[in-house]
Formats: C-alpha cells, structure tokens, sequence
C-alpha cells in the first residue's frame, strides 16, 4: 500500500511521527508538505493529499491539520474524495469499514501521537464491507460528487 501524508504548519510533529510509523509498518509514504512552521494554509495541504489520492498516485492518504476539520473539508472538495475526520480508532475503523473512506484526516491539537498512531492503525488495518448497504451508500455519495460536480 502506498501513502500520501500532508498537512498545515501545526501539524508538523505529528505528521513527522506518524511518517515514522507508516515507515515502520513497511508502507511506502510520500510527505506532501508542509515541512517549515511558517503559517500555511490547511486548505491547500488538504487538496494535495486529495488530489494525489483521485489521480492514482497513491492509494490512500492522511490528512492533518489543527482540529482535522478544515483539512477534511478541504480533502473533500476534490471529486471521488471520502475524507472522515477522526479522533479516536472506533471512528477510524468505522470510516474505512462503512464508507471506504480514502482519506483520513486528525486534527494535531486534538489528538497526542500515541492516539494519532491508534486512529492510523484501526484504520489502516480496517477493511471495506463490500456489498449489500455500504456499497449501495457509498454509490450514493459518489452520485452526489457526480451530480454536484460535473
């Protein structure tokens, strides 16, 4: 599996940690940016990872800025994006398992990297439900990026 990791000044410790351990579970990463602490802005972070993500360049990706939310809702702008923030493993695996969600997006000034590598890891290790009324609904949200952005 390949990753794409990104996100906005404030996330930077924790991206760096969380870099360490997607390297340490073997997986191949790309780091987006940012890697300086002068204030950027979250929404570009978020469209990279997206981005990268729809083209194919990696096959899923992280997403982190301070809460998790404007980098989610960023992510998310990018047609063919489901990116679920999270701030606990339950939701992480719920995001993958329910709504194959490609991008997974925490907020550093939310969530400790003891937490963090948690939430990566429920998801990571989660898989799609297949079939029946997940597919049907993630069909569904994918109209609605068809509908509202053709």
């Amino acid at each position: 599996m390949k990753l794409v990791i990104g996100g906005d000044h404030s996330s930077l410790d924790l991206k760096a940690a969380i870099l360490a351990h997607l390297e340490a579970r073997g997986l191949a990463v790309v780091d987006l940016g940012t890697d300086s602490t002068a204030s950027t802005d979250y929404p570009v972070w978020g469209r990279l990872v997206g981005e990268a993500v729809v083209r194919g360049d990696a096959d899923a990706g992280i997403a982190i800025c301070g809460t998790g939310v404007g980098i989610s809702i960023s992510a998310n702008k990018v047609k063919g994006v489901r990116a679920a923030c999270v701030s606990e493993p339950y939701s992480a695996q719920m995001a993958k398992r329910h709504n194959n969600a490609n991008v997974l997006a925490f907020g550093a000034r939310v969530v400790g990297i003891d937490l963090a590598k948690m939430i990566v890891d429920a998801w990571l290790d989660a898989e799609f439900e297949q079939g029946g009324r997940h597919t049907h609904r993630v069909g569904l949200i994918t109209e609605l990026d068809e509908l509202y952005r053709s």
